[in-house]
């Protein structure tokens, strides 16, 4: 590099960034609380999430009114934060040629899918338009001809000229070219499929051509109002078959990635349009089954007359996996009552495979507990949970920096055989299912206790494929169900009323011997079913 350049580099200034958040303010509670990573920002305390939204937004929108202009000579904020897109490749998936910034600089701003946090930074128009989400606020004006040539570097590698985003620029020492019309600036139309640019001279062309077919094909299903399973498998193993070609011809060895991936989706699209029909690929009318090592699907799933469902775990092992673990809860928890045990059980789910995980504050704060501090200063005080810090650093947690812990009874040992038999990427599945059920939002919104998201995962997985409950629809024993849900009888009754309000059940009956009823068309799809 000239010593222009290092000069060049050395007197650029590093790129703004802010960021505005958004966390829950406390346990138990639905106010929120709004911080800015600007020092002269004090923290904010609203009563609800949607409140606080709208406060976060407006906060970053006055900041962006009042910041000065983008400046033309700043380093890409991201850059400064080692972003994926400035980290040179070194492995087997290398870029075909490095990444260079340029254009003028802006200040865009990117938000999270969640809409849990917002950030404004500096950056060339190039990374703004490589990141995902991102929307420019602002565009620096680019210097003028007269200040270009009075600035421009001379042969001996002294002066400076305006903002290099070049890194090819920065070390020939050439100065940024004036701005264009914008039509002269307007890149033609570029055929894409998966984020990835079809070079216009790519061969054969009847490769091409195939590919840019694929990418409209799946632009227009993401159109579709209703999903069509059948027709997105057949899409992606088109599309598997068309990445192998390309790899063949460009010798991108990223492309049979992309290819292996399409391929996983095509045969998990493929499944689960076998469980919502109840057909395999065997032919009409014939009675499906799962995959290799699970149950045949029932005759009622297979004729169709039932339900269609898609539901979050798609085959029978993920049901059967699912039930495992609840009765391992129900014969494993170290402490008494439905709060202790719906921890247990949570925890257990995010231990399962190895005897460690990773947990934040927000986990137990969605689970309706009176008092998850002090729960789980028991399960460490037994024994049975081992945190690196204390109960209240676990609760304060936050995603970015989450708290690693240990249960030590389910640490794979030699001596004696694994609690479950699920392998890795079965345990995240179940993990999510149970979130997903504890957070319903209808239970979430009637404020339910930990007793009655017991109750209601417990369900879950003691109905039949149309949600009738119990084995063959004949309901749950009384005794059985509180070994799952342990609870006296006058209490179990007060739990159903919170999930018949809540629209989780429906028709339900409590005798002393049984429990008979309907899991709502609602939740079916959080359901696993019980073999017939």
């Amino acid at each position: 590099m000239t010593q222009a350049a290092v000069s060049e580099l050395e007197e650029r200034v590093p790129g703004r960034r802010w960021t505005v958040r958004l966390d829950a303010a406390g346990r138990g509670s639905a106010a929120v609380r709004i911080s800015c990573s600007r020092p002269a920002c004090a923290e904010q305390r609203l009563p609800s999430a949607a409140a606080g939204r709208a406060a976060a937004i407006a906060h970053l929108k006055a900041h962006l009114r009042a910041a000065p202009a983008p400046r033309a000579g700043a380093y890409c904020a991201c850059k400064l934060e080692g972003c994926n897109t400035h980290i040179p490749d070194t492995g087997w998936h290398t870029r075909a040629e490095p990444w260079r910034c340029g254009g003028p600089v802006v200040l865009a701003v990117i938000t999270d899918r969640e809409g849990r946090w917002w950030q404004a930074m500096e950056c060339c128009s190039r990374c703004a338009a490589a990141t995902p989400g991102a929307k420019t606020a602002a565009t620096s004006q680019p210097p003028s001809p007269q200040t270009t040539s009075r600035s421009a570097p001379t042969a001996t590698g002294t002066g400076t000229s305006g903002p290099q985003f070049s890194d090819h620029q920065a070390a020939t020492g050439t100065a940024v070219p004036a701005p264009r019309s914008a039509a002269a600036r307007r890149p033609p139309q570029q055929a894409k499929i998966a984020q990835r640019v079809i070079p216009h001279n790519l061969r054969p062309t009847a490769l091409r051509d195939e590919l840019i077919e694929l990418g409209d094909l799946f632009r227009t299903y993401q159109q579709r109002t209703e999903p069509d399973l059948a027709l997105l498998a057949d899409l992606h193993e088109r599309k598997a078959r068309a990445f192998i070609a390309w790899a063949d011809a460009s010798g991108i060895l990223s492309l049979r990635v992309e290819a292996v991936r399409a391929e996983q989706a095509a045969a998990a699209a493929r499944l689960q349009h076998e469980q919502r029909t109840g057909r395999t690929s065997s032919g009409p009318g014939q009675a499906g089954t799962g995959p290799a090592g699970s149950e045949p699907i029932s005759s009622t799933e297979a004729a169709g007359s039932g339900p269609t469902v898609g539901r979050l775990l798609t085959v029978r092992t993920q049901w059967d996996h699912a039930r495992s673990v609840l009765a391992h809860v129900a014969d494993h928890s170290p402490l008494p009552g439905p709060e202790a045990r719906l921890l247990t059980l949570m925890l257990t789910l995010r231990t399962a495979h190895t005897g460690t995980g990773n947990l934040v504050g927000q986990d137990l704060t969605a689970l309706g507990l009176t008092d998850p501090e002090d729960l789980v200063e028991k399960l460490t005080g037994c024994g049975w949970l081992t945190l690196p810090g204390t109960a209240g650093d676990l609760l304060a947690s936050r995603p970015e920096n989450p708290t690693p812990i240990t249960v030590p009874s389910l640490a794979p040992h030699e001596d004696t055989a694994a609690p479950f038999t699920f392998g890795k990427k079965m345990r995240p599945k179940l993990s999510g299912w149970a979130q997903k059920v504890i957070s319903d939002k209808k239970l979430r919104k009637a404020k339910a206790t930990a007793g009655t998201r017991l109750l209601a995962l417990t369900l879950a997985t003691q109905t039949d494929a149309s949600g009738i409950l119990g084995p063959g629809g004949q309901g749950i024993a009384l005794n059985t169900l509180t070994t799952w849900v342990p609870v006296d009888s006058g209490e179990l009754q007060h739990l159903i009323d919170q999930l018949t309000a809540a629209d989780w059940l429906t028709d339900a009956t409590l005798t002393d011997a049984l429990l008979t009823g309907q899991l709502t068309e609602r939740v079916l799809p959080l359901t696993c079913p019980l073999q017939a």
